[in-house]
């Protein structure tokens, strides 16, 4: 089996796929996944036990005490372990960063998901998590660059204490008014709308240049930005290790 893992800013996720170029399976369809928190990543191995990993496809943007967590969790059985990295090229995307190694490798890799998934077109793709990353791709798999903004939590815990836990907080509130009528409602309102427009407006400026159309939308509060663009979005969750999938398969 193939192991993939997204170390992101809050949490771990990881998904299993049959091993070997093809993979047997479509992008995305795994035999097993999870999703741990930071706190807990020393528990990861329990989730793939009774699955035999023969090689393993990391991407992290943690930092090095996460790097070696992993590290130790993955040398409980040892495999051969691939870290992640920005390149200039791979598995169909070129990164046109002025630094290719500068760009997040979780940004290239979903990059990489979003051209596998949707071959031919020119994408908007934007990850709603810890922060909010919003890239343009290229029909021919061009990544041009993108914007980098805080996610919504952040936006709201700037304006006001204990709301870091915004996306749980609006799940619970009626935004559907632009206007809100009391100070939780306003600030959702207003981190909603602050995040949607930054899309919306990423992708008409990239529609009028390059032709894009689809914006793909994934991360946490990806269900709860949704409702407020303009254009109705494709939702892909775990975009990721879609891309580290299409990377092992592309090997």
């Amino acid at each position: 089996m193939l192991l993939l893992i997204d170390a992101g800013n809050t949490r771990v996720k990881w998904a299993l796929a049959p091993d070997g170029r093809g993979g047997g399976r479509a992008l995305g369809q795994w035999v097993a996944s999870g999703m741990v928190e930071h706190a807990q990543v020393r528990e990861l191995a329990s989730g793939w036990q009774g699955h035999k990993v023969t090689h393993a496809l990391v991407s992290n943007v943690a930092g090095q005490a996460m790097r070696e967590a992993l590290e130790a969790v993955l040398g409980l059985q040892p495999v051969p372990l691939e870290w992640f990295a920005s390149v200039p090229g791979r598995a169909g995307v070129r990164n046109g960063y002025r630094n290719p190694g500068q760009l997040g490798c979780d940004r290239f890799a979903s990059a990489i998901g979003a051209h596998a998934l949707f071959p031919g077109e020119a994408l908007l793709v934007a990850t709603c998590g810890t922060a909010t990353t919003v890239d343009a791709l290229t029909a021919d798999g061009l990544f041009l660059g993108g914007m980098i903004l805080p996610g919504l939590g952040l936006m709201a815990s700037s304006l006001a204490r204990n709301t870091a836990q915004l996306p749980q907080v609006a799940e619970h509130l009626d935004v559907s008014e632009p206007f809100a009528d009391h100070t939780d409602a306003a600030i959702v309102s207003g981190c909603l709308a602050a995040q949607a427009g930054a899309i919306d407006r990423a992708l008409a400026a990239h529609g009028r240049k390059h032709g894009a159309r689809r914006c793909i939308l994934s991360g946490g509060a990806a269900r709860l930005i949704a409702p407020h663009l303009a254009s109705t979005p494709t939702i892909v969750d775990n975009l990721v290790l879609v891309g580290l999938h299409q990377v092992a398969m592309d090997t």
